[in-house]
């Protein structure tokens, strides 16, 4: 029987079915972090419940963590607490802790794969939204609930219902400005907030080949604003290459030995998918959103369109635009390079490339928040973060930061910024804040400029991508 490289992954982690619908499902690793583990830890606490594997957790301070002198206390005290408590209960429970200081701190779904921990054909979970990040490297990963974090702390498993298969091929050549955050903001905008609910998406196609990991990182990250449980990419040369020499990966014979189980995840020729998509990316350009969701999303040199219904309204009011209204030329003070869909490595090569011998408009507060203590220094030792600097870039220390309104980095009211980050909801950003999604090149060249400008103009009069 022909399988999906989904199938693959799920059929090998079955422990057993109940009822013919429900599987339990094994799974190898767990990261965790300061908001939505100290809930599970006191339940099992409370119900005397040990965990069951706490070498197969990796726990890092990365939500609410301050940017700017970590090596100070905290000041806000729920984030205080929330951190001191998780540091004590890792300690408490022999889970291995990646805290403010430490060499490997960063946000979750930037460190996993950057370490060598996520590997092709696992099974992994975190109780964050985003997890679906991992599944770039070949792997099953998604976010869940804090109740299920204290489930596989007690057990390593979770009951689940398979989710259907969707494919999503990608091909075509790229246009000038276009990046994986464009390609899969683009898909969302087209296949909407509901439509892969209840699927897990392959995608694959020669873009896909093509791809380095931190893109497809960015791909599989977005993958659940369209509603997916999870999204997923065979591994190829890239992936493995990728892996190879990492913190945590295998080494010598035994990457040898994973290499060869890892070149069987492979989605069989004539394997059944429930729903299909194919996207020519030559039709996409630099994409923006406009409202409070991320399917509301448009080229960036097009128009706000007209739409008549309550929730569209609702949004442009929120946002203070009009439908048909055009977004060039718009004032923006704040910029966001940032989150765990485009912190990592090569998204600020990028940006430093775009902002090499440029100043960030006066107008402009532009922070750029590195994924990772790695990312960080690598910046440092190639001098990216001397390039930014000097550009005008306020430079900060890893953390989720600005992506959520739950730490120091706050977008004040009424304001717009053009964020990097993967959602744009009312107040995602701080209350009464206005996000805009964009690419790291986008942002980078909105933070230069101070307003919103044609992508492809900028880039035909000064070349730089």
């Amino acid at each position: 029987m022909a399988l999906t490289i989904f199938d693959k992954i799920w059929n090998s982690h079955i422990i057993d079915t109940i009822n013919k619908k429900i599987d339990i499902i094994y799974l190898d690793k767990q990261f965790i972090h300061e908001v939505t583990s100290p809930q599970a830890f006191e339940t099992l606490e409370k119900r005397k419940i040990k965990i069951f594997r706490p070498e197969k957790i990796i726990a890092t301070a990365d939500h609410n963590v301050p940017t700017k002198n970590q090596h100070l206390p905290i000041k806000n005290a729920l984030s205080r607490l929330q951190i001191n408590l998780l540091r004590k209960n890792c300690i408490k429970n022999g889970i291995k802790f990646f805290g403010l200081g430490h060499k490997y701190q960063g946000i979750v779904h930037v460190i996993g794969p950057e370490l060598g921990i996520t590997l092709p054909g696992m099974t992994l979970v975190c109780g964050d939204s985003h997890t679906s990040t991992h599944g770039a490297l070949g792997c099953i990963a998604f976010g869940i609930g804090t109740s299920q974090v204290a489930m596989v702390m007690a057990s390593q498993c979770l009951l689940l219902k398979k989710p259907k298969k969707m494919r999503i091929l990608i091909k075509g050549k790229l246009k000038l400005g276009v990046t994986p955050k464009d390609i899969i903001l683009y898909i969302i905008s087209k296949l909407g907030t509901g439509g892969a609910t209840g699927y897990f998406v392959e995608y694959s196609g020669t873009v896909i080949d093509e791809m380095k990991m931190d893109g497809r990182m960015t791909i599989c990250n977005m993958s659940i604003e369209m509603g997916a449980r999870g999204g997923i990419i065979a591994p190829d040369k890239t992936t493995y290459n990728y892996i190879k020499d990492r913190a945590f990966s295998p080494k010598r014979e035994k990457f040898i030995a994973a290499k060869l189980f890892w070149k069987t995840l492979k989605t069989d020729k004539n394997a059944h998918f429930d729903k299909e998509y194919e996207f020519d990316v030559s039709k996409i350009e630099p994409m923006i959103t406009y409202g409070t969701s991320p399917n509301m999303c448009i080229k960036i040199d097009d128009c706000i369109p007209k739409k008549s219904e309550n929730y569209f309204n609702k949004s442009l009011k929120y946002m203070g635009f009009q439908p048909g209204e055009y977004l060039l030329g718009k004032t923006i003070n704040y910029v966001f390079i940032g989150s765990c869909t485009n912190s990592r490595l090569d998204d600020l090569r990028l940006v430093s490339k775009i902002v090499k011998g440029k100043k960030v408009a006066k107008n402009v507060h532009a922070m750029i928040v590195p994924g990772s203590t790695q990312v960080f220094r690598q910046l440092i030792k190639e001098k990216i973060d001397i390039t930014l600097k000097e550009s005008g870039f306020d430079l900060r220390q890893p953390g989720c930061s600005a992506c959520l309104g739950m730490n120091e980095d706050k977008i004040p009211y009424g304001e717009y910024c053009v964020s990097t980050s993967n959602r744009n909801f009312e107040g995602r950003q701080g209350k009464g804040a206005r996000t805009l999604l964009t690419s790291p090149l986008v942002a980078a060249i909105t933070a230069l400029k101070g307003k919103l400008v044609s992508i492809k103009k900028y880039l035909k009069k000064y070349g730089e991508i």
